[in-house]
């Protein structure tokens, strides 16, 4: 193979999620963080419809959004059900991260397009994120904790009914290398005919 297709085969093996709680606390400069979201718009899509969309939280923003999940949290939650440690990691999950990112694939004008596809798109959209990210050094974990699905989360993000949230990225700098490995080998989940 070429020298490209082994580059982008070691950042895609490299990938890893490392939760914001191993991030060091380092700012990442807001530029390199657009850079990294330039990468999300070269996701495939049908019909060209571009589905993908992010709110972006740096500096004191990453806090106030992490208090405002946990507060959604705890308000969306029968008393019963709530669990103080999930209202704290939601709380602290921005205490290291240096931005947060959330994502969102919003429903377009296009009905003839499945829903499905546009998730699809989206998906890949933070995927190259995330692969961008690692690329550039900085750590990142997709999370689809707290009220993340939520129907009270899509009213506080101001999203159309048929929007879906799709995850919260944080992401950050970690002085931790984190190993990956897989269960099984490719050739275990792939049938050639």
């Amino acid at each position: 193979m070429n020298e490209v297709f082994s580059t982008i085969s070691a950042v895609i093996k490299n990938r890893r999620s490392i939760k914001p709680a191993k991030m060091n606390g380092k700012k990442i400069p807001d530029e390199q963080v657009k850079e990294v979201l330039k990468l999300a718009n070269w996701a495939p899509t049908h019909g060209r419809t571009e589905p993908w969309r992010f709110i972006v939280y740096s500096d004191d923003k990453v806090k106030q959004f992490c208090y405002q999940h946990a507060e959604l949290y705890k308000a969306n939650t029968p008393v019963e059900k709530f669990e103080q440690g999930i209202y704290d990691k939601q709380l602290h999950n921005g205490d290291l991260a240096s931005h947060i990112v959330i994502a969102i694939m919003q429903r377009g004008d296009v009905p003839k397009i499945p829903a499905l596809e546009e998730i699809a798109a989206t998906a890949i959209a933070i995927q190259n994120i995330l692969l961008g990210a690692t690329a550039a050094g900085i750590a990142s974990f997709l999370s689809t904790s707290g009220l993340t699905h939520h129907p009270a989360m899509k009213n506080f993000l101001q999203l159309k009914d048929e929007d879906v949230v799709m995850g919260i990225v944080y992401l950050g700098y970690s002085d931790e290398k984190m190993e990956g490995n897989r269960r099984t080998e490719m050739d275990e989940k792939a049938t050639w005919k």
